[in-house]
Formats: structure tokens, sequence, C-alpha cells
């Protein structure tokens, strides 16, 4: 047995219609917009990042983008950084299988995925079903405050959360199905390490195969990373401490629908401000006659990203020797300052750059809890 999806009540159907209204908004933004590779790019940068920082594996944002684009931290520890290359490597597999017609779900792929997680540390038995107890301290305080199922019973768990995945005539919203396979994957505790990253990972699997356009922006996993200790308490309260899967899973699914309606308009508003800043920044290259394939570059260090000749050349597609002379334009132009020597010079913006990123953002938003809102609304 586990944990099973509760009936849905009036204020819970509600926040996924306003959950579908933001994607549909967000799904109007995206398609065709010059800047959409590179939101995408950070999205699923500040998803890795907030996975492995619930582990505490902390990187900068700056070597988050990195490892998704494949190239070296610039501040990053050794395991930090092998941990979160990993769990890229996990991710970008998820995506890739969204639109794959021969796709299955099967133990194997899970396996599969928890070894591109953990490779680097085979200790923990990468790949493999744990063989022993597992218990979940507090580490503030040394108390273990959750023992997962016997390891004798996690293959014939496992067997049954997958045959649930393999359901496709299940009619439940994608996102309560994603926000119940990352519950009982959790709560199983298959790995003897990862299971965390494993279960926020499925839950982005279930919703890039659900047909999800750009399953990334559907991901909770930044918003967890910024609210982590609401996200141990809300499983220490369903959990109460012990594999129990006949508990009532409703906190933990208003949990997850209150993650994603945050998460979706905070997307909104960032593919907001993306479109003023290009825009921007178009007018300004033209203005100083610089290339307009330097906009792109511009465009990340604006945010206070580092950009280094390696970054210039993927995103100009360019060779070195041109990126070297776009880079002291931009620099002569006032828009960039350099930083360090030779092989070690980065950029980054300069003040007028910066100045340019904030005229364009917006004031910042009051994101309300949605249950509170509709509950008032309906005299709950």
């Amino acid at each position: 047995m586990l944990f099973q999806t509760p009936h849905l009540t009036e204020a819970e159907t509600d926040v996924l219609r306003r959950i579908d209204r933001l994607r549909q908004s967000l799904r109007h933004q995206l398609p065709e917009r010059r800047w959409m590779g590179l939101l995408r790019r950070m999205t699923l940068a500040r998803a890795i990042q907030g996975s492995n920082s619930i582990e505490g594996y902390n990187v900068s944002l700056d070597d988050a983008v990195a490892a998704v684009a494949g190239e070296e931290p610039l501040d990053a520890a050794s395991e930090a950084w092998l941990a979160v290359t990993g769990y890229r490597d996990a991710m970008t597999y998820v995506l890739q299988l969204s639109d794959d017609p021969d796709f299955a779900y099967d133990e194997a792929l899970l396996r599969s995925l928890h070894y591109m997680m953990l490779k680097y540390a085979l200790d923990k038995s990468p790949g493999r079903w744990r063989p022993g107890v597992i218990h979940v301290q507090d580490e503030r305080t040394g108390d273990i405050v959750y023992t997962g199922p016997d390891a004798a019973e996690v293959p014939t768990l496992m067997a049954e959360f997958v045959a649930g995945l393999r359901h496709e005539d299940d009619q439940t919203h994608p996102i309560v199905r994603a926000a119940m396979a990352h519950l009982n994957l959790v709560m199983i505790h298959p790995f003897r390490d990862g299971n965390g990253r494993m279960a926020r990972c499925a839950q982005t699997l279930v919703l890039a195969r659900e047909g999800f356009a750009a399953p990334i922006f559907s991901s909770i996993e930044e918003y967890l990373g910024r609210n982590t200790e609401a996200y141990y308490e809300i499983l220490a309260d369903v959990g109460r401490g012990a594999w129990q899967p006949y508990r009532d899973a409703r906190p933990w699914l208003r949990f997850v629908l209150t993650a994603h309606h945050i998460q979706a308009q905070t997307h909104v508003y960032r593919a907001e401000e993306a479109e003023r800043r290009w825009s921007r920044l178009t007018i300004v290259c033209d203005e100083l006659r610089l290339p307009e394939r330097s906009i792109s570059a511009l465009f990340n260090t604006s945010m206070g990203f580092r950009l280094t000749n390696a970054n210039y050349r993927e995103l100009a597609e360019i060779t070195e020797s041109a990126a070297g002379r776009d880079l002291k334009l931009l620099t002569a132009a006032g828009l960039l300052a350099p930083v360090g020597e030779r092989r070690g010079r980065y950029y980054v913006g300069s003040p007028r750059l910066r100045e340019l990123n904030e005229s364009v953002r917006a004031r910042p938003r009051q994101v309300q809890d949605p249950f509170a809102v509709i509950e008032q609304t309906l005299g709950l």
C-alpha cells in the first residue's frame, strides 16, 4: 500500500485552475522569443541549485548556470560541484524523455537516474536499492525524525510505485499525480542516499511525461530550495516518524499546490521582465553600434551573472578571437567591467548595465497564499 491521493476539495480544484491559467499565460509568452533559451537555462539552473541546496550542496547561481552549460565552476567546492553536475545529468535526461515515443516507466529507469546523480560516490550504492534500515536525522538536534520501511519491502513497494505511474487511464490532474509520486518516493526512501533529490526529479519526470510544455518551467525545486524548513516540516507532519501510508496526504498536496501557484507567478513575472530587458538591450546596442550577437551575453550579465570568454563564445556562436574583440568593444562601451587577468579573467556588468537592469524590473509583487484567497472568497 502507498499513500493515496485525497479527494480534491472545491478550494483545491480552484487552485489547480488558477495554476493552469498561469501556465497558459506563460505558454503564450515563451514561444519564439529570442530570450526564451536564456530564461530556460536559468530556470533549469535555479532548479538544480534549489534541489541540491536542500541536501547541503550549495553552489552559486553562476556555477549552477555553468553546470547547465557544461562549463567549469568559478567557485564551487568539489563535492558540491559533483552533486550539482550529477543532478544536471539526471534532469537533462528527464527533459529528453518528455516526448520519447518509446518511453516506459520501470524500476530500471529510476535506478539509472539515481546512478547519474550519485555516480561520484560509489560508497552510497548509486543505482541500487538500499540493503538495510534507513533513518532520517535532524542535523540540528541529532534526533531521528523518520524511519523508512524495512529494506525487504522496498522492491515490492517500488514495483507498486512504478505500476501506479503506468496507469494511462488515470484522470488525476498531472500536478496532483506528480505530487503524490514525490511523496511516495521520499517516504519509501529506497536508496541509501539522494532520496530527496530523486523524489524531486521524479516529480518533474511525471510532469514532463504528462505533456507539460517546457516542463522545467513547472518544476517547484527552486521554491523548495527557498522554503526548505517548511518542506521538511510538511513531510514530517505527514510521515509522523515512520512509514505510515494510511495517513492523510492532504497537507502535503496543499503545500505542493501552493508551491506551484507561487512558482508559476514567478515565471510569468520573469518572462515579462525578460521581454523588457531584451528590448532595452536591443536599443542600447543599436545606439552604440554594437553587434546584435552581444545581446544574449548582456542579457545574462545585466542580471548579475559573470561572463567569461567561453560563455560569450557559446552564446554568440563565434570563435575565441572574435569573442575577445567583442568583449573589448563591450568594455570600451562602458557595459562590462573586466575582473582578473588572462585565462582567469571574467566580466561583470558595469554600473550602467546594472542600472539598465533595475529600469526594466517590476516592483516586487506580493505573492499570496492561493488557499487563503480562495477560502476567503468562498466563505470557507
